[in-house]
């Protein structure tokens, strides 16, 4: 199957599961990754634990006033092979949160799919659930969605700077017609905003320019049980990161987790464990985890660096 037909179908399956969750909100237990030695030392963790909620407030007071103000100027993104694409607003939807109003121009002989390869606001990876077929000779008013769940995870409410980069492929055939460059565009909140670092934790894994947080466990989520990393990759190259070889309480369960992270941008992720993975071993409390990582060049799939195992705990 080829690259743009899979992405379809996996952009596809996570939609309906979006659409499955919206108006269900998670009434999980969030618990901090810890070492052996924080058990000893419980007053210096709750001090820690409370340092995600302070951090993840942004530090700008007037950021609920200026997050209204956010403007883009149009701007041609990119004009190649007779395909043409203007960014030409933010908008604001009451479901959906932000996005990027944007018009697909279709000048050539071709039906053709435009996608996003990456989305980065303010050096953050984002989900993205982009993907529009434009008939040759057609044009095509669309929304860059900016997946509102990311945004909060990254304590990002005021948008300064939105990086893409896009994929053009044959509607049909699915082949590769060119991809661009990574594009950025800038908001009437640029050079205005702090963006926080969201890198409290335990530090799991640092090597290779990629260094990875486990910020916290959540028990009973949507899907079952998710652990929320941060990633940071201070490497010369994008990478995609996995894990693999996981246990919880001693018992192996299947973790479903694949971040991309660009050279040089940092991104919020949850590694998820089913509830039904859970549910056949019996596990009800999330105590010990136990994991390995890949880390994988996203052109060769190709592993750069695996991990060896890494044991931690949760209070």
């Amino acid at each position: 199957m080829k690259k743009q037909s899979l992405r379809f179908y996996v952009l596809l399956v996570i939609a309906v599961f979006l659409m499955m969750a919206v108006g269900c909100s998670s009434n999980g237990t969030k618990k901090d990754i810890v070492d052996n030695e924080d058990i000893i030392g419980d007053d210096t963790i709750d001090e820690d634990s409370e340092t995600p909620d302070n951090s993840e407030t942004p530090d700008n007071p007037d950021n609920a006033d200026t997050a209204k103000l956010e403007t883009i100027t149009e701007t041609v993104l990119f004009e190649q092979e007779g395909v043409r694409l203007t960014a030409k607003e933010l908008v604001d939807d009451s479901i959906w949160g932000k996005g990027i109003s944007v018009l697909i121009e279709n000048d050539s002989d071709k039906n053709v799919g435009v996608q996003c390869n990456s989305l980065v606001v303010n050096n953050y990876m984002i989900t993205d659930l982009f993907s529009s077929s434009v008939a040759a000779g057609k044009k095509a008013n669309e929304t860059i969605e900016l997946s509102s769940t990311s945004l909060e995870a990254a304590g990002i409410n005021t948008i300064s700077e939105i990086a893409i980069s896009f994929n053009v492929f044959e509607d049909e055939s699915y082949e590769t017609i060119f991809d661009t460059k990574e594009i950025a565009i800038q908001t009437s909140a640029y050079g205005t905003v702090e963006q926080s670092v969201m890198d409290d934790g335990k530090e799991l894994l640092n090597q290779e320019g990629v260094r990875i947080v486990g910020k916290y466990v959540e028990e009973d989520s949507f899907w079952g049980a998710g652990v929320l990393l941060f990633i940071e990759n201070t490497s010369k190259k994008d990478v995609i990161v996995q894990c693999e070889n996981m246990s919880i309480n001693g018992f192996m369960v299947s973790p479903y987790f694949s971040s991309q992270v660009n050279k040089g941008r940092m991104a919020l992720d949850t590694v998820t464990i089913l509830s039904s993975d859970l549910e056949e071993n019996d596990i009800t409390e999330v105590k010990d985890l136990e994991l390995t990582f890949d880390i994988i060049d996203p052109e060769s799939y190709d592993t750069i660096y695996q991990s060896e195992p890494i044991p931690f705990l949760v209070e």
